[in-house]
């Protein structure tokens, strides 16, 4: 019974976010089903999706919840969060975690529960992770803007491969949050450009507050802040390219019921740009009270409703579209369909990240097919080397994103430019990993030659141990990958392994000599020795 009061007061208070059993289709027969649940700790409340998980890697969705919780207004106006504020949201938590034992999911891994931004910038973070973990069992994991991205990727690119009209459109897809805004660039389904803004309907509401801004001035203040930020995204996204926009969140879903007649959630829904304009300066011209009688929103909702969609329309604008096309996709669909697909690192994925690095190093003008052959030598050795280095898969994506980047210091100066090369990859956004996997990437770049790693090394040191041992066991590979192409003219193209009295063997087919290549291992094989314990040789293989 309370399951059931648990349910009806979600629907009243949200019942535009509940989306109950919206895909009815079921999994062949033969396969395993799995419940499996993700948690969205977002700026103005927290959401859960529950789904059946096949092992085909199709999602089926039973029901979800959200609950009003106010850690953005806290963070965007104070920078920490309020101790109630805290106790709320593990009282949300809590009544999630029933409801999760009512559906027979009890295993920590089949619940994954992510933070955003009001989370990550709080400055509070860490107690309440910790609080949260103490009473509920969760880990709240806070997903950077990186992470964002790669996830609403993951949710929205069925959708963009099955629209005829958007499968060979350039497209923006971009959700106005309450804390940010993110914004990918896709063409074919693949990923042009993405970055996250800091624009919020929330941050802007707080802004507005903070000035004690008047009803009159209001709208002009909000069009003052997101056209500073509209001026960045088109300076990076050619207004004149853009073909269409895809909006995703709870605001557009709000402007697709007040404009579409019998709006179909679960299909992608066409809106004048001119209508949604409309109904902006409608929303604008009422307070939060006025706009909860009338459209029977909660008060959060009413709060964040007015910037949100004056941002879509000002973007829609700027980039002289006539319509917005609308889809009902949130981040918990793009955290399922990473379940479902154990990590989201498949070859398409793969795939992506790998463009985003060669259009960064041709940014910095490298040799692209010099690095594309390093990158391919560290795949196979990768792969050939799998009983010694032991690493999880993911890290062979790294380890070539790694070698594709690892000279592009060059750009800056030759002398030590693998230092150049690690700050500029740093500093740079690599699509689909986050801040974590770039600075994997960066420090495996940066030992590619010269010094192995030392304790002074301060950015080294931060790694926790597995990740300097991954950093060290990618960059060892890299180094003798780099050395095979020391000729930079592409000639290998295959690498038989052998292990010979302690030593590592690398034949070589149908080259005669290798001199070259002997001579760099030579100078660049000590630190693979020394992590894994067997010097490399290289030679010719017989027939």
């Amino acid at each position: 019974m309370a399951i059931l009061l648990l349910y009806l007061t979600n629907w009243l208070a949200h019942r535009f976010d509940m989306r109950p059993n919206e895909n009815t289709s079921h999994a062949p027969r033969g396969t395993t089903v799995t419940p499996s649940a993700v948690i969205d700790v977002g700026t103005t409340s927290i959401r859960m999706a529950i789904a059946e998980i096949d092992d085909e890697g199709g999602v089926r969705h039973l029901s979800a919840l959200s609950q009003a919780v106010s850690l953005g207004k806290d963070t965007f106006t104070r920078g920490f969060l309020e101790k109630g504020t805290i106790e709320e949201c593990v009282r949300v938590l809590k009544s999630y975690r029933r409801v999760l034992a009512e559906y027979g999911i009890v295993a920590t891994d089949k619940v994954r529960v992510v933070a955003t931004s009001a989370v990550r910038e709080a400055s509070n973070k860490l107690a309440f992770l910790d609080r949260v973990y103490t009473a509920t069992g969760f880990q709240v994991v806070p997903i950077d803007e990186a992470e964002v991205n790669r996830i609403t990727y993951l949710g929205i690119q069925p959708l963009l491969r099955l629209d005829p009209e958007l499968a060979n459109a350039k497209t923006v897809v971009t959700e106005v949050g309450g804390g940010s805004t993110e914004l990918l660039e896709v063409k074919n389904a693949d990923v042009l450009f993405a970055h996250t803004y800091r624009l919020g309907s929330l941050r802007i509401r707080q802004t507005l507050e903070a000035y004690h801004a008047s009803q009159g001035t209001t709208r002009r203040l909000m069009a003052t802040q997101i056209q500073r930020i509209l001026d960045q995204i088109l300076q990076q996204v050619s207004a004149e390219s853009t073909q269409e926009m895809v909006a995703l969140g709870g605001d557009m879903r709000f402007a697709a019921r007040q404009l579409v007649p019998d709006w179909v959630p679960d299909k992608l829904t066409r809106i004048p740009v001119d209508a949604l304009a409309e109904l902006t300066n409608s929303v604008l011209l009422l307070n939060e009270d006025k706009l909860v009688h009338k459209y029977h929103i909660t008060f959060p909702e009413a709060g964040t409703l007015g910037p949100a969609l004056l941002a879509y329309t000002m973007m829609a604008q700027a980039f002289g579209l006539k319509q917005v096309i609308v889809a009902s996709i949130n981040l918990r669909d793009g955290l399922l369909n990473e379940m479902a697909t154990r990590g989201g690192w498949n070859e398409d994925f793969s795939n992506q990240v790998i463009r985003s690095a060669l259009d960064l190093g041709r940014k910095f003008e490298f040799d692209e097919l010099h690095a594309r052959q390093v990158a391919k030598l560290c795949g196979i050795l990768f792969q050939g080397l799998r009983d010694e280095h032991q690493l999880d898969p993911r890290y062979e994506l790294l380890l070539r994103v790694a070698a594709l980047l690892h000279e592009v210091g060059l750009y800056v100066n030759t002398g030590s430019y693998h230092k150049h090369s690690m700050y500029l990859i740093q500093h740079s956004e690599l699509f689909g990993l986050s801040r974590s996997d770039v600075q994997l990437v960066a420090l495996t770049a940066r030992y590619h030659r010269r010094a192995s790693p030392k304790p002074t090394h301060t950015v080294f040191t931060t790694l926790n141990r597995d990740q300097r041992i991954a950093v060290v066991k990618m960059a060892a590979m890299l180094r003798i990958a780099d050395a095979l192409e020391a000729s930079h003219n592409q000639r290998l193209h295959e690498l038989k392994f052998s292990r010979e009295g302690g030593r590592l063997i690398i034949a070589i087919p149908q080259i005669e000599d290798l001199s070259l290549e002997q001579l760099a291992l030579k100078q660049s094989g000590s630190l693979f020795e020394s992590t894994f314990g067997m010097p490399v040789q290289l030679r010719k293989m017989r027939p």
